[in-house]
Parts: C-alpha cells; structure tokens; sequence
C-alpha cells in the first residue's frame, strides 16, 4: 500500500480524502432536526394532549349557591358546599369596582394578548416560588384559567399550559367576557366566591352597591385572601392592601385626587363574619 500510494504522488493523482467541512454542517442540520421533532412530540404529549377546552369556561356546571327566599322577596336561607357564589353581569357593577380590580391585579389588562412577559420572567426569576406567583406574575385571564380550567400547582408545565390556554381564552371571548367571567369565578377568602357573594359577606350588601373605598378594599384580597382579610388574624393588612389598590387607580387615572383623599378617609363598615 506504501509503494502505490507513492507511486501514485509520483504520477501526480490527488487523493481523495474525506472532505470533512461538509460532513461537518449536515451532521448539525440532522441533530437539529431531531431536537425539533423530539421537542414538537414532548410538547405535544405533555402540555398539548391534555389540555382543556376554553369554551369548557361557559359551558362546564358553575357551583352556585341555592337561595330561599320568603314570599314577600326576603331571603330566607342560602345552601352551598364549600363555595358559596352568585352570579352578577359587569354591566351591573360600578365602574370603580372594575377599574379597582384592573388596577389590583393586571393594569395591563386591556392591552396584553392575555399574558404578561414580564410577569413571566418575574416569576421564574424566583424558580416559580409560592411568594412570586402571588406578586403579579399571572394576568386576570391566566388567574381566570388557573381557577376554572387548571390545578393550583406551581410548576413549570403548569404555568406553560396556563399561558397557551389564556392566549386561547382572549381569542375565543372578548375582554368584557373575560373580565365577567374572572369576577364571577375568582376566591376572595373563605367560601366566598366571584365578586357578589364577597361584597355579601364582607359588607352585607350587593357588589353594585359598593363604593370606592369598599370596592378598593374588596379588590386587593384575591392575592391573598388569608393575608389580606379584614377578618384575618391582622387587619391592619387589609387597611394596607386597600391603600396600595386606591394609589393604583390613582396613578391610572381612574379616580382623581379629591376621590382618593375622601376614600382613604372612608369609614369602612364590615359585615361581621358568620360561623
């Protein structure tokens, strides 16, 4: 073998060698390609598969509470299992109640696709810790599907999948849909369930009936409904929280200053608390 292939350099051949600066880009190309098809088949049989439905938000069975009333209108009684709600249209809530619970939970609301990428980041910025994901990490839609449609883990395929459903969510239903729905839905402590049962239970009257200083309290407890009870082992917290909502809609604009110093000065009258 020596001797040829010295014979043939003495002729003049070239050898042909592998050209490895081609192999090289193909090789690449093919383990690129597998990555894409085994990330498409994990995604799809771990996120997508199993997924729910957006449309199951309006036609799933609501747990509502069952109300008896006497013949002259008065209630009487009402029956419910662990959550107690009843259901009210936005059109029905006062405007102040609405921007409160914007302001409260996702002042972006009217403009993002139904998640926030900043929330985003926020939130696996602290590894999806219990304390993140109750700053704001989750928009109205995200927390609507995380309530209605998903569990309440704190992992990473369940918030991927809460993002792909909220984005579902604001293509399928308008804002005003979602926003219904989201204040019908959400807890804000004990049995109380959606934004009428809890005005019921903290101030002993309907949620259209709210005023500022009120609606501003009721608004700041979804994000910790413990915490931030006015029933709570600190009330003080709920005297805070609601401080922090109403300097919210004061910067949105959605009261003006003479509104905000009259709601701060606000007697907050509670219904107290049956158990």
């Amino acid at each position: 073998p020596r001797y040829r292939l010295w014979k043939r350099r003495q002729m003049g051949l070239k050898l042909k060698l592998p050209k490895i600066h081609f192999i090289f880009p193909r090789l690449v190309f093919t383990s690129f390609i597998l990555f894409i098809l085994s990330s498409s088949i994990f995604f799809y049989l771990y996120i997508l598969k199993h997924l729910p439905n957006p449309h199951e938000l309006i036609t799933r069975p609501k747990v509502l509470t069952t109300k008896i009333y006497a013949r002259d209108g008065s209630l009487l009684y009402k029956i419910y299992r662990n959550q107690n709600r009843t259901l009210i249209t936005l059109a029905k809530l006062p405007p102040h109640l609405i921007n409160a619970t914007i302001a409260a939970e996702d002042k972006n609301f009217w403009k993002h696709p139904g998640f926030s990428a900043q929330g985003i980041i926020r939130a696996f910025k602290t590894n999806i810790s219990d304390d993140a994901l109750s700053q704001g990490g989750s928009t109205i839609t995200q927390q609507l599907v995380k309530n209605a449609l998903l569990s309440s883990e704190k992992t990473f395929t369940r918030k991927l999948k809460e993002v792909i459903l909220a984005i579902e969510v604001e293509l399928m239903f308008n804002k005003h849909e979602i926003l219904q729905m989201y204040l019908n839905e959400i807890p804000y402590g004990g049995v109380a369930y959606g934004v009428e049962e809890a005005s019921q239970s903290y101030f002993g009257k309907s949620a259209k009936d709210l005023n500022i200083a009120e609606a501003a309290l009721l608004s700041g407890l979804p994000v910790a409904p413990t915490k931030y009870s006015p029933f709570g082992a600190n009330p003080s917290w709920a005297v805070y929280r609601q401080r922090q909502v109403l300097k919210s809609m004061l910067d949105a604009q959605y009261i003006s200053l003479h509104e905000y110093n009259e709601a701060l000065k606000a007697k907050i009258v509670l219904n107290p608390p049956k158990y």
